[in-house]
């Protein structure tokens, strides 16, 4: 939610709902794919998305005015996830698992500054609080990939992301199915959760130290919250 606004989709429709006035505003994709993923910019005045079919494209749309301003494009057979970066300077998006890539925009020049290739199934990300690194998270995989900023500065020339796995330790056999980058006394942390109901936390070592069951029959999300993380499915649940 930004600006009282709550965010969705329906197919390759755009849904933003306002509870307070009981009103809704829709953005429809002209390419007519199916939206499969999309977030908010950090100050709530675009929504990026990414879609689904053959050459999708990742998509930043303009909140107020309803409208598309950019169109990115270099996946090849869908788009799972995607990400503001804190600074609103850059968009991660993440492929498929056939199309096996991961890129950093920088989205107002329309250009990838950073990539490289993935081989899970990876189903969330989370931008670091100084958009100095992000996580992925999805099948039998937490990975955090760290952006030289000394190199992704220069325009048209992409560089290779820099990627380290998590050490899962007795989890590495679970599904991570989404992931939180701390915020505020917990940024040094980052939180996911598992398909199993299980809420960890990674330390700034990259090793999963923590982790608690939350007793619930399955999971697919939570939310951080300014001192606490809530999940989902339990909010009456904090750490």
């Amino acid at each position: 939610m930004r600006n009282s606004l709550i965010l969705c989709f329906s197919r390759c429709v755009i849904i933003l709902l306002n509870p307070r006035k009981n009103k809704q505003h829709y953005i429809f994709n002209s390419s007519r794919k199916a939206i499969t993923t999309l977030a908010f910019a950090p100050d709530g005045k675009y929504v990026v998305t990414g879609e689904s079919g053959h050459m999708p494209a990742v998509r930043v749309w303009e909140v107020s005015e309803h409208a598309q301003v950019a169109e990115l494009q270099e996946h090849k057979y869908g788009v799972s996830c995607v990400a503001f970066s804190p600074n609103g300077k850059y968009i991660v998006s993440v492929g498929y698992q056939h199309d096996m890539m991961v890129n950093v925009w920088n989205w107002k020049k329309n250009v990838v500054v950073a990539a490289n290739k993935v081989s899970s199934k990876v189903t969330a990300v989370s931008f670091s609080y100084d958009s100095s690194y992000f996580v992925t998270a999805g099948n039998r995989h937490v990975k955090f990939w760290y952006l030289d900023h000394t190199k992704t500065s220069k325009v048209n020339a992409t560089v290779p992301l820099l990627g380290r796995s998590g050490l899962l330790g007795e989890l590495r056999n679970n599904f991570f199915s989404d992931v939180a980058c701390g915020r505020g006394r917990q940024s040094s942390s980052t939180f996911c959760i598992t398909s199993s109901g299980l809420l960890c936390e990674f330390n700034d070592r990259r090793l999963l130290d923590k982790w608690v069951e939350l007793r619930v029959s399955q999971s697919s999300g939570y939310r951080l919250q300014k001192k606490n993380v809530t999940k989902d499915m339990t909010p009456n649940y904090f750490m």
